[in-house]
């Protein structure tokens, strides 16, 4: 389709839309001074796109029998290398993230039938480090649920209690790990996303530091709090997957020029003894809190104190307020994305088929957004009409408060301890649930992860055990900015510390 220049109906619909009224007299001036912009569209339209080609791929839905916890989206086989450091492993995909050729849904029906022809950089990494990608896991409505039960393709059920959440947004991803499906998989974590269901389905999940590993060709919430990370049954194989992912693409602007991957397995040899751990008073005791996920994790905490590392308590107070503080950025960066026809992703962009237009008929079929994704635009669209802009950019200022807090405490401690979540695996909503129940377990995990997407810190959930009715229990260790190693060598010493 060429492009074709507007017509002067057209810009006065623009104008109405914009709320403004330029006279019938003054409009053919505007289009006549469009003629440059659309000489400079035709041109691009023109122009071949210079996006990498890809080989065709087949993919199909996975047999019910074969997908018991609907963790699947799709089945696919794609390999391209057969040696490197990823070779032998499989690895499962999160469906926000392009793999050209296979459907791409973020968990939304308006988007079913999207398929992008380009791979996200995570995805190219992966497949010339010698990974078999074998299928994109389900995943929640735009990945806005730390829950597993708003995703368009029906709820993702937690592998250890029949019934229960797996977590989310990348829900499908854990499972497939937890069960054995894939060695490993790749998830997105804008609030929790990759370390709640790694918490609730007994897997280790790190959120890396933000821009360590670039985010272009996925869907995003807010460039602010978007990242991507690795999501497997062991520490070491998680280290692995991040030495493939880590460093700048030169697409996505978010990743500081200054930051540069390490050996992230070197950590096994390194040991961690004299590490000094704050354990965060305010992480445990939460209003929502199961007294048996707060043993659980103390009692770890005491793990890696026999292990040799120093362990103190220690009182951060604005970790009461910083998942608060930090509402304004995802409420009013849905409504930007959802009221403009556009998502936030791909940074300097990659892929010539954007989601943009599918993504615009979500206003045709709005009754099919789930309750808590409806009541986040109901209430951005009313902030950007009252005080457009106010309340985005003083969060994005209190980003950096709450960033210098946790900094001023891990300037003096190498690593901080709390619960990843306040409580362990919760009941999936019946069908007949209220709007409301189906809204507050789409947020209620949310406390401990959420500082940290907006802080930029790297945190990393490992299993530490059970609650009495077999739901897992996830640990979550944050370390300083870019300092990925020492999570590592902590979790390490905690894993072998389990072991003997």
């Amino acid at each position: 389709m060429s492009f074709k220049k507007p017509t002067l109906d057209q810009i006065r619909a623009v104008a109405d839309d914009l709320g403004i009224d330029p006279s019938d007299d003054e409009l053919p001036g505007y289009l006549e001074r469009m003629e440059g912009f659309s000489r400079a569209y035709a041109l691009v339209d023109e122009t071949p796109d210079p996006t990498p080609q890809v080989r065709q791929r087949t993919w199909r839905r996975p047999e019910p029998d074969l997908n018991r916890y609907n963790a699947w989206f799709v089945k696919t086989s794609i390999r391209e290398e057969y040696r490197g450091r990823l070779a032998g492993k499989t690895l499962a995909v999160k469906d926000s993230i392009s793999v050209a050729g296979l459907p791409t849904m973020n968990g939304a029906s308006f988007l079913e039938g999207y398929v992008p022809d380009v791979d996200a950089t995570v995805v190219t990494r992966t497949l010339h480090a010698g990974a078999e990608i074998v299928g994109k896991t389900n995943c929640e409505y735009l990945s806005l649920s730390g829950g597993s039960h708003t995703g368009a393709n029906g709820p993702v059920i937690n592998p250890h209690k029949a019934g229960y959440s797996a977590g989310g947004s990348s829900s499908g991803s854990a499972v497939a790990v937890a069960t054995g499906d894939a060695d490993m998989a790749l998830g997105c974590d804008q609030a929790g996303s990759i370390r709640v269901p790694a918490a609730w389905c007994g897997i280790v999940g790190l959120k890396p530091s933000h821009g360590l590993v670039p985010y272009t060709g996925i869907l995003g919430v807010d460039p602010a709090v978007d990242h991507c990370g690795p999501m497997t049954r062991d520490v070491h194989n998680n280290a692995l997957l991040l030495e493939v992912l880590a460093g700048r693409d030169g697409m996505d602007p978010r990743q500081p020029s200054s930051w540069q991957p390490v050996k992230y397995t070197v950590a096994r040899r390194g040991g961690a003894k004299g590490l000094r751990v704050a354990v965060v008073t305010e992480g445990f005791g939460q209003r929502n809190s199961e007294a048996e996920v707060d043993e659980r994790v103390r009692a770890a905490a005491g793990v890696l104190a026999t292990a040799g590392l120093g362990v103190e308590e220690v009182s951060v107070p604005i970790h009461e307020q910083a998942w608060l503080l930090a509402q304004p950025i995802y409420v009013e960066s849905l409504a930007h994305s959802m009221g403009y026809c556009g998502i936030m992703n791909d940074a300097e962009g990659l892929g010539s088929s954007s989601p943009a237009e599918p993504f615009a008929a979500w206003r045709q079929r709005w009754r099919e957004l789930p309750d808590n994704l409806m009541t986040l635009l109901l209430f951005g669209g009313f902030v950007r009409r009252r005080h457009p802009g106010r309340y985005y950019v003083k969060a994005q200022h209190l980003r950096r408060t709450v960033r210098r807090a946790y900094d001023q405490v891990l300037s003096e401690y190498d690593l901080l301890l709390m619960p990843t979540t306040p409580m362990a695996a919760t009941p999936l909503p019946s069908l007949d649930a209220g709007a409301n129940e189906r809204s507050r377990r789409a947020s209620e995990m949310l406390a401990n992860t959420g500082p940290f997407d907006v802080s930029g810190h790297p945190a990393i959930s490992l299993p530490c055990g059970a609650t009495a009715d077999g739901r897992p229990v996830g640990m979550m260790l944050v370390g300083r900015l870019s300092d990925e190693i020492t999570l590592y060598r902590a979790a390490y010493a905690f894993e072998r510390a389990c072991k003997l």
